[in-house]
């Protein structure tokens, strides 16, 4: 076998096997967004006026699937768990679930706050 008919050969076999390496990985996804992207659409659609309670006991149980397979809840579940525990008269599960959003997600801490000041009428600690 000459020299160009081996290299012509082995560039398609080394393709061949970067491309299925590649293929075979497994993507693990960062968050379980189990039930949430529903929910808050369906509670945009209803403009707010959907059930709490109801949309609550949805995402609780979205959120023990999320975290029985080890995965983080997404950014915003929080918030959003703390939004419709407000809604439905449980300040304090309301306050935890928005201060806890605020410690996962640094970046959210002044509208965290605002929410906070907004829901306790004082400033957070």
């Amino acid at each position: 076998m000459s020299r160009h008919t081996t290299t012509r050969l082995a560039l398609p076999i080394a393709a061949a096997l970067v491309m299925a390496g590649c293929a075979t990985t497994s993507h693990q996804p960062l968050y379980g967004w189990d039930g949430y992207q529903p929910q808050v659409y369906e509670y945009l659609k209803s403009s707010g006026n959907a059930d709490a309670e109801q949309q609550v006991a949805k995402l609780e149980e979205a959120q023990q699937k999320i975290e029985q397979r080890g995965q983080a809840l997404p950014p915003g579940y929080r918030a959003h768990m703390g939004m419709l525990y407000a809604k439905a008269g449980q300040e304090e599960k309301s306050v935890a679930a928005l201060t806890a959003e605020k410690t996962t997600f640094p970046e959210s801490a002044s509208f965290m706050d605002f929410l906070l000041r907004t829901l306790t009428g004082k400033a957070p600690q």
